[in-house]
């Protein structure tokens, strides 16, 4: 396991300007190439084409392609969970309908910015360290819609880590579906303000007597 670890791990950071334009120049080059070739046509050598660099150039930051595509998953996790974060530490305070709201609006907009590239992206995260990735991930957003419930003013849980966890299965769940084309027509019509009211309804069940 660490041996396959390390070989998804970058060659070096990008510390400086230049480094930092060319990394998000490779991940910019990666999900093009990933969403418009394929995963089996996703080659070092055709993200760097795409890039306008060469191989070399690459591999001095990634040693493989695997490496890199790991690391444009755990960037779009990562604003994924940055983006529920944010929401989150915002509704601290609020009553559920507000939550609800905040937390899928929060959710659509990362998600569905990019849905070709959000499809491509589950695709991979299956493989290549992707799994515990999302797991770490999906940890790290079920703790900020946890703390947030907490705070609920016109609200009780008896477990808001459970709570949180169905309600980011909820919102995701849907938008997967979605993004992977496993919805009938119309599906994506109203999406978000359907979970908005399924979650609204769900986390309303744990008001509190008025």
């Amino acid at each position: 396991m660490s041996t396959i670890r390390t070989s998804l791990k970058p060659r070096k950071a990008a510390v400086q300007a230049r480094s930092t334009a060319t990394v998000e120049a490779l991940h910019t080059a990666t999900l093009q190439v990933l969403t418009q070739q394929g995963l089996i046509r996703c080659t070092t050598t055709r993200v760097a084409e795409r890039a306008g660099m060469s191989v070399g150039s690459l591999y001095q930051y990634y040693p493989n392609r695997d490496a890199l595509l790991a690391a444009i998953l755990e960037k779009h996790l990562l604003e994924v969970a940055e983006s529920v974060e944010l929401a989150c530490s915002e509704l601290l305070g609020k009553p559920v309908a507000a939550m609800a709201s905040g937390l899928v609006v929060a959710f659509f907009a990362v998600k569905l910015r990019d849905p070709a590239g959000s499809k491509a992206l589950y695709a991979i995260a299956a493989e290549r360290g992707g799994a515990e990735l999302v797991r770490r991930i999906t940890t790290r957003m079920v703790a900020a819609i946890a703390a947030m419930l907490k705070s609920a003013t016109d609200a009780h849980f008896d477990d808001p880590v459970v709570t949180a966890a169905i309600s980011l299965s909820a919102v995701s769940g849907p938008v997967r579906a979605l993004l992977e084309g496993h919805t009938p027509p119309g599906f994506e019509k109203g999406l978000e303000q359907q979970i908005v009211a399924l979650l609204r309804a769900y986390l309303q069940t744990y008001q509190k007597p008025a």
